[in-house]
């Protein structure tokens, strides 16, 4: 008997995300990473254009990191987080406390973005609870995405992503981002429900899944001070946007006004492994403090704090506060930015937007432009050949990649984007 092949065994067994099984191509199986490159079985190297869903900040199989992990593997491999704590997860809430903006002051260990969101929301709930007020409505913008749980869902933008799960999920008060012409009327928006809105979630400057949509700090300002002077708690979403990608350690440093609540993953580990942080105020955790039990956070994650998770943070830390990368992260921005302003006046051009080092073009289409453009696929399978991985939301593709790109690989995925703006 033959002997089957990877993508064969996978499909004999496998259910991926994100996938029409029906018809899906057999997946390409990925044997090695080194850098910026994917390689595949049949030795065909990719470009890791978008970073491997946004997780990879260094490059894959970083030697720094593998080190790090290796020396956690065997010296602790994980510990219960309830009642007993480890060097690493001290560390690391020290390190990253440290960092962020000001006013978080406490870390929540999680394993995912979406249970990040989850604790985030949960926090905010019983936040009012503990205090005898029943808010339990939460403010978001439409066309946003914080996750595939429930409570991610429930606080996303209603699609087809969600449709099966509609009756299921709360309630939710939408709004459109945030510019010049309808700041004022967002604020009145919210006035008018005050008194049952618990929290404010958003994706600061990009709404990654959306479509990378994205908006300028100084409106999100308003509205999170306005938020803010109304008793409303504020949550930065920084699943997708934190280390580095806006340009700045975190697209909440691009605010003047700060939230109450920030969630990480992604990032978090350089790519590495699964990890999920929520940071709060000291407010909000104290809000949590009683002799009353009922009062506690009743909510945890058998892998809290995985020790071999959290030296992968600290190892992908390290590296992220290098001079080097700190520049490699400038210069991937101006390359960004210079290609703009290159391809902009293209007619098949409809948009094209850049915050640091995430660069989205829309593509001009007759059809439909959601997710399910056919466009979508053709780019797809054409990037592939091209030996680039680019995974476009309907019409628009994105790059975000690993901060070890060069100049000569960037210029490399520009050219084969202005090729298939000739060719679709």
């Amino acid at each position: 008997m033959a002997k089957k092949s990877l993508a064969e065994r996978d499909q004999a067994l496998i259910w991926h995300p994100y996938t029409q099984m029906q018809n899906a191509p057999a997946p390409i199986p990925i044997i090695r990473g080194e850098g910026v490159f994917l390689i595949a079985e049949d030795g065909k190297k990719y470009i890791d254009a978008v970073s491997s869903w946004w997780v990879n900040l260094h490059g894959h199989s970083h030697p720094y990191i593998a080190k790090k992990v290796s020396e956690q593997l065997n010296k602790l491999e994980h510990v219960i987080f309830a009642g007993f704590t480890h060097p690493g997860a001290i560390e690391l809430a020290e390190r990253l406390i440290s960092i962020l903006p000001d006013g978080q002051k406490k870390v929540f260990y999680s394993d995912n973005g979406s249970t990040a969101v989850e604790v985030a929301l949960k926090m905010c709930f019983q936040y009012w609870s503990n205090q005898g007020k029943g808010k339990t409505k939460v403010l978001a913008f439409n066309n946003s995405y914080h996750g595939d749980t429930f409570g991610a869902m429930a606080v996303s933008a209603r699609n087809a992503f969600t449709k099966p799960f509609e009756k299921l999920l709360f309630e939710v008060e939408f709004i459109d981002l945030p510019d010049q012409n309808n700041i004022e009327q967002l604020k009145l928006q919210i006035s008018a429900r005050v008194s049952d809105l618990s929290a404010f979630i958003f994706e600061p400057l990009v709404q990654g899944a959306g479509g990378m949509q994205m908006y300028e700090a100084a409106y999100l300002d308003e509205l999170i001070k306005h938020c803010r002077e109304n008793g409303i708690l504020t949550i930065a979403d920084e699943v997708m946007t934190g280390f580095g990608r806006t340009g700045k350690l975190f697209a909440s440093d691009h605010l003047s006004e700060k939230a109450d609540l920030m969630c990480f993953s992604k990032g978090l580990t350089g790519g590495t492994m699964a990890l999920g942080i929520t940071t709060c105020t000291i407010a909000i955790y104290e809000a949590f403090l009683s002799d009353n039990k009922l009062k506690t956070l009743f909510h945890g994650h058998s892998f809290t704090a995985n020790p071999i998770a959290c030296a992968a943070a600290l190892a992908s830390m390290d590296i992220l506060l290098e001079s080097e990368t700190l520049g490699n992260i400038q210069r991937i921005s101006e390359s960004h930015q210079a290609f703009c302003g290159r391809v902009s006046q293209h007619p098949k051009v409809k948009c094209i937007r850049q915050t640091g080092t995430i660069l989205a073009l829309e593509w001009e289409t007759l059809g439909e432009t959601s997710y399910f453009n056919n466009l979508r696929d053709n780019l797809y399978n054409f990037f592939l050949e091209q030996g680039i991985i680019l995974r476009p939301l309907g019409n628009i593709i994105y790059i975000m990649p690993p901060y070890c790109i060069t100049n000569e690989q960037l210029d490399y995925i520009y050219k084969k984007i202005e090729e298939a703006l000739e060719r679709f």
